[in-house]
């Protein structure tokens, strides 16, 4: 039995990856859970339940315990706390310390829930870093020094967006508007428009293949489709149809535009001498959602400052969690 080993969680609506120390990321997986209804036993978590997103009986249910960041479902999530780190540590390991990742700015109640839920999964010490930090420190930003980085962490259910200085956040903005809200966007596009409904599977991989910030209709600029499957909203039969980028591009330039206000906000509250650092340095992408296509492009274009995504962007948060706990010492003060 080993006691105590240092374990990083980033708890997102849409994936969930751990960290172990001296193992670095050993998990990523769907933050969803399959329970039935009448025993309310867990039947699946991560893969194995994404998988039945949309495809279950009406005895079983399989949901994603997290809303836009926040536990929707306590039950639910330490229960899928309590398998990923199982799953992660192989089962060997007692009382855990924990840090995980928990929104910029969460209420005290949020918090809460968060230890409760890590606490009920046999941890020993929980520690909590805003992911924004946690997401800074991952992209190797210097966030120590006395000058202004701005990073939007665009995850699965929040866009996160902060000015840090010194290990501190300055000024930041949770937008409850991210990777979902683009896929809803897309389902209503297609059933409002093309009278097509489909699933909020279907309409991730729209995103994912096709899904367009940006469009720069310039020389030899080719539209790229995709064949959709669905149902007709009309007649209530399956149906083929190929979906252009453009239109897909309208859909979701409502939640972009969301997530844009919400950079203006932070801007606005932000001390002149940090912004000019940022004019200076650009604005730093990460997070899942930060892979649409062309999306620093359009940051840049209405933001008028650069801007850029991290490498591998969905793991930033993680390594951030990794890396402040394995040097706990030095990042003191981000902790909480």
């Amino acid at each position: 039995m080993i006691f105590g080993k240092k374990v990083g969680i980033d708890l997102g609506t849409a994936n969930t990856l751990v960290y172990v120390e001296k193992q670095g990321i050993v998990l990523n997986e769907p933050t969803v859970v399959a329970y039935s209804l009448e025993t309310k036993q867990i039947l699946a978590v991560g893969d194995d339940a994404k998988e039945m997103l949309g495809r279950t009986p009406g005895s079983i249910v399989a949901a994603r315990p997290m809303k836009e960041g926040v536990i929707a479902d306590y039950h639910t999530t330490s229960a899928m706390i309590t398998y990923f780190l199982k799953k992660a540590l192989h089962g060997l390991v007692l009382w855990p310390d924990i840090m995980i990742s928990i929104p910029g700015g969460s209420s005290q109640v949020e918090k809460r829930a968060v230890v409760a839920a890590c606490k009920q999964a046999g941890a020993s010490n929980i520690y909590l870093i805003e992911e924004p930090l946690a997401a800074a420190i991952g992209a190797k930003i210097p966030i120590s020094q006395p000058s202004g980085h701005m990073i939007i962490n665009l995850g699965g259910g929040t866009a996160e967006i902060a000015v840090i200085s010194l290990g501190q956040l300055v000024s930041y903005k949770t937008v409850r508007v991210a990777g979902t809200k683009l896929d809803e966007a897309i389902m209503h596009q297609l059933r409002k428009k093309h009278n097509l409904i489909v699933g909020e599977r279907t309409a991730e991989q729209i995103k994912i293949e096709i899904g367009n910030a940006f469009i720069e209709e310039k020389e030899g600029y080719k539209e790229r489709t995709m064949e959709v499957k669905g149902r007709d909203f009309q007649t209530g039969l399956p149906r083929i149809f190929v979906v252009g980028e453009k239109s897909i591009s309208e859909a979701i330039q409502k939640p972009l535009k969301q997530i844009l206000e919400g950079i203006k906000d932070v801007l606005a509250l932000t001390p002149p001498e940090l912004a000019a650092d940022i004019v200076d340095k650009g604005i730093v992408l990460s997070g899942g959602t930060s892979q649409l296509t062309n999306i620093d492009r359009y940051i840049s274009y209405y933001i008028n400052v650069a801007s850029f995504v991290v490498e591998e962007p969905l793991f930033c948060v993680i390594r951030g969690v990794g890396m402040a706990i394995e040097n706990f010492n030095s990042f003191r003060e981000a902790i909480k």
